[in-house]
């Protein structure tokens, strides 16, 4: 799965931003105008388009697993990316980002990577998930050089095939090989601890439909169960927040960067600098989130993300960006290790691809929309200043959230021993 993330930040999710500029210039040429606002929509067609599918997608990483989803995954990408070459209306450009958002394979929607990890991963479900982030980071630092190498060689249609082909003959044959659904399937247990007898659902049912053992004091809460909380929609909330940030500035601040007079070539590089950093400050949190509680974690990525968002606002030096571009990708890395984590540990894991199957499309739905609102102000007033300063508001206030935000306890159990530690009473709405 650290493979497959890492693959996947070379198909329109960490590189995205080193196209636009090239492709918007070229299209131009073309007779075709198209602004950032439209760029900001293609980026959240793709999560618009995971949001509405993520319900069923998660449904069916819990019957059946990922290992055909990656596979589906892998070859809608490669196809919509080469038919990128083929766009002459701005309307094909958004249509063909959709599609490849049918089964996200990375990012934050990336279910199909994230939750085996964690259905696989108890005791020991921090560092696990945090090599799977490492995978991203280490992606990133040979993806986005590679990118703009591409582009500057063969142009942005050729690089965009290039990526999607070679994305595809990684993901599929290791997903066919070595995925599978949960370690039960196998005769395993979770981190190699002494099995739980399953029990199963009904009699006569099968083992695929068998109840994931208690591990460690672990209880799973249904969907039904979970939405009933307040800690469920607080969580929806703080999330909400951080991808507005996270679309809002994350898709804008490279082609930012250049606008304001910044070599491509030396943002690519700070954009490789910021995987290396974010890999390893997040792969160190893995072990973090194993003794730290993971609202306490989260809190601290948001604050970062806000501290790093100041510092693009300006974005008219190299030491703005060497410094904000690492900031940015520590804090939004480490966000998606603590949403990976958080789940599982505060509702267990059973029907942990149920219920992020319903959050997705809660928080990217509103939160995707950053995207296209920032394109809009940029394109109407030439700067992106006022709306990020808003965004350095909310998140400052998503992270104060988060911190108040401990596990729920209204059963006889909570996710993880880390959560148990934290449990509250939980007051239903």
């Amino acid at each position: 799965m650290a493979m497959v993330g890492a693959v996947g930040q070379g198909l329109g999710i960490r590189n995205f931003g080193l196209f636009i500029r090239p492709m918007e210039d070229d299209l131009r040429q073309r007779g075709l105008e198209i602004g950032r606002s439209v760029f900001g929509g293609a980026q959240m067609a793709v999560v618009s388009t995971s949001a509405l599918t993520s319900p069923l997608v998660g449904w069916l990483i819990d019957r059946f697993g990922s290992r055909v989803l990656l596979v589906a995954a892998a070859a809608i990408t490669a196809a919509a990316l080469a038919a990128l070459a083929l766009v002459t209306e701005a309307w094909h450009l958004v249509a063909l980002f959709a599609a490849t958002g049918l089964i996200s394979i990375s990012g934050p929607a990336g279910l199909v990577n994230k939750v085996p990890v964690a259905k696989w991963f108890v005791r020991k479900r921090g560092r696990a998930l945090g090599l799977v982030v490492l995978g991203n980071s280490v992606g990133g630092v040979v993806v986005m050089p590679l990118t703009q190498v591409w582009i500057e060689q063969f142009g942005w249609q050729k690089a965009w095939m290039l990526l999607g082909v070679v994305g595809a003959a990684i993901i599929i044959p290791l997903s066919l090989a070595l995925v599978r659904r949960q370690p039960e399937d196998m005769g395993l247990t979770p981190d190699g601890e002494t099995p739980v007898a399953a029990v199963p659902r009904a009699a006569g049912s099968d083992e695929s439909k068998m109840d994931l053992p208690a591990w460690g004091g672990e209880v799973s809460w249904t969907l039904a169960e979970a939405v009933r909380t307040t800690t469920f929609w607080r969580l929806v909330l703080v999330f909400t927040v951080e991808m507005l940030a996270g679309y809002s500035v994350g898709v804008h601040r490279i082609p930012h960067f250049a606008d304001r007079g910044l070599d491509p070539r030396w943002i690519a590089y700070a954009a490789a600098l910021e995987a290396v950093a974010s890999g390893v400050t997040t792969f160190s949190l893995g072990f973090v989130l194993e003794r730290v509680p993971v609202r306490f974690v989260g809190a601290g990525c948001l604050s970062l993300l806000g501290i790093a968002t100041l510092l693009t606002i300006p974005g008219d030096s190299y030491l703005l960006l060497f410094v904000a571009m690492p900031l940015f990708g520590v804090g939004a890395m480490g966000q998606i290790l603590v949403q990976n984590h958080l789940w599982p540990d505060y509702f267990g894991r059973r029907y942990l691809g149920s219920i992020r199957g319903v959050v997705l499309p809660l928080t990217i739905l509103i939160g995707s929309s950053g995207a296209p609102l920032a394109g809009y102000v940029r394109d109407s007033t030439g700067s992106y200043g006022l709306l990020w300063l808003t965004v350095v508001a909310l998140l400052a206030a998503a992270a104060t959230l988060l911190a108040f935000t401990p596990a729920p306890r209204g059963k006889a159990g909570v996710g993880t021993a880390s959560a148990r530690a934290e449990a509250v009473p939980q007051r239903r709405p």
